[in-house]
Order: C-alpha cells, then sequence, then structure tokens
C-alpha cells in the first residue's frame, strides 16, 4: 500500500496570502530592506505605499511591484519633516480608502567612530531620521488606524546594535535603543484597541549602509561575519520575511516585542 501523501493541489484553491487585504504602508521603500518588503508585501496581498526622500529608487522599486502582479504607488517623504510625515500617511488613506499596517523602516547613518568624534550636526540629524522620525510616522499611522481599518500593526526597525554596546555606531545604537522603548510604550497604550506595535532587531544586512560601512572600516563584514553562528549577513528580504509575519494575523497575539533577526548573534 503507498502511504505516500497526495501532492496534487490541482484542484486546491490557493492559499491565501500573509497580508491578503490589507493596505500597507513602507518607509524607507526606496532600496535595502524597505524595498525588499515592498516587494514582499505585495506578492503577500497587500496593497502598498513606499514612501522615501529619493523618488528615483521609488519608481523604480514600485514599477517591479507593479510588473510583478501588486499594488503599489509611492509618495516622497521626508521622515525629519513631520508635515511630510502626516501627510505620507494620509496619502495611504487616500489612495486605498484605509490603513491596516505600516514598516517604520527609513534610517539614517553616519560615519563609524568613537563617541567623541561624533559631530554635533550628525547627531542631530540621526536623532531627526531615526528616532523622531518613527515617533511621527507611529502617530500618524495609529490615527490612521484608527479612523480606517479600526485595528491593525506596526513594526519599526530597530537593530542589535540597540541591545548591547555598539561603540563603532554609538548614535545610531542609542536612537535604536529608544525606538525599542517606544514600542514598546506604544504596544502598551494602544493594545486595548487592538493596535499591535513590535520591532525587529536586524543583524548585519546587505544593504547600502553595510556596503559604506565596509567601505569607511574595511574588513568589518568579515569581521561580523566570523561572529556570527549562521557565517553570513542577511539579505534583505530575509529581514522584510520577520516585518511581515509581525505584521500578519499569524502573530495576532504578538505585541511589544523587539524580535532578534540577527542570524544567531545575540545567542
Amino acid at each position: 500500500m503507498d502511504n505516500t501523501p497526495t501532492t496534487d493541489t490541482s484542484t486546491s484553491p490557493a492559499a491565501p496570502g500573509l497580508l491578503a487585504g490589507k493596505v500597507a504602508f513602507i518607509t524607507g521603500a526606496g532600496r535595502g530592506i524597505g524595498a525588499a518588503a515592498a516587494r514582499l508585501f505585495a506578492r503577500e496581498g497587500a496593497r502598498v505605499l513606499l514612501a522615501a526622500r529619493t523618488e528615483a529608487q521609488l519608481k523604480a522599486v514600485t514599477e517591479e511591484v507593479r510588473t510583478a502582479g501588486g499594488t503599489a504607488d509611492y509618495v516622497l517623504c521626508d521622515l525629519a519633516d513631520a508635515t511630510s510625515v502626516r501627510a505620507a500617511v494620509d496619502r495611504a488613506v487616500d489612495l486605498y480608502g484605509r490603513l491596516d499596517v505600516a514598516f517604520n523602516n527609513g534610517a539614517t547613518m553616519v560615519p563609524p567612530g568613537p563617541m567623541d568624534e561624533v559631530r554635533e550636526a550628525d547627531f542631530d540629524y540621526v536623532y531627526a531620521v531615526n528616532l523622531k522620525g518613527p515617533w511621527l510616522a507611529m502617530a500618524a499611522e495609529v490615527a490612521a488606524i484608527r479612523a480606517t481599518a479600526g485595528t491593525g500593526a506596526i513594526v519599526n526597525n530597530s537593530s542589535i546594535g540597540s541591545l548591547r554596546a555598539n561603540p563603532e555606531l554609538p548614535t545610531h545604537g542609542a536612537m535604536k535603543r529608544a525606538v525599542n522603548s517606544l514600542t514598546e510604550s506604544a504596544a502598551v497604550t494602544y493594545g486595548p484597541e487592538g493596535i499591535r506595535v513590535n520591532a525587529i532587531a536586524p543583524g548585519p544586512t546587505l544593504t547600502e549602509m553595510l556596503r559604506t560601512w565596509e567601505a569607511d572600516s574595511p574588513g568589518v563584514i568579515e569581521r561580523i561575519t566570523a561572529n556570527t553562528p549562521l557565517r553570513r549577513v542577511a539579505d534583505p528580504d530575509e529581514i522584510a520575511q520577520a516585518a511581515a509575519w509581525l505584521l500578519s494575523d499569524r502573530s495576532s497575539y504578538v505585541t511589544g516585542t523587539v524580535l532578534r533577526v540577527d542570524g544567531g548573534a545575540r545567542a
């Protein structure tokens, strides 16, 4: 008797995507993790609005999504500008009639180096983009979700550098640690309304930021890889996959967490 399970799914309905029926807003969506998230969220059934400062990058990713059969549009957004952030979130509602989920991924980085060598202007800019930006975005996103979908989910992109001393990127680590705190506070504040708020803490990921760091500090990728149990850096899509799960209904009882996606680096 052949007990091999049948794999013929020709008459079975296709499984719905992880984010089917949802409207998703993504910051920093022109490249790296944000662009990977835009492609993935659309494949998983979401209608996506991409936000960033560089129109050429946004346009290219939007066209990729559309060519693959997804629904996407883009809006220019400067995370350091409150009016720009609010207008970008409102654009999602104007386009799609609602907002269900948001991935606050946009960030910037200054040249690596010890804390006393960080220029004040660079500190202020990292604060404006990496901390104030997510705060502004969350406030606008909560208002949009509350007014339209009623319930939803938000994911903030943090870093494993927020979970330990970060002597090479002290400003980056400090702002991301503060994002973790905002995430936890928002989860407690908006959980009773059915709005979940989580963060992911990626390890080193092959993005333009990491390539820039490698250019400034040759050998950094090799050193990081040697200290990572999986012995490699992440692909941006791997980080986007974690964000997609936290935004989906499959993580419906998860809120207030900072999920490490780091290849075991903090194990």
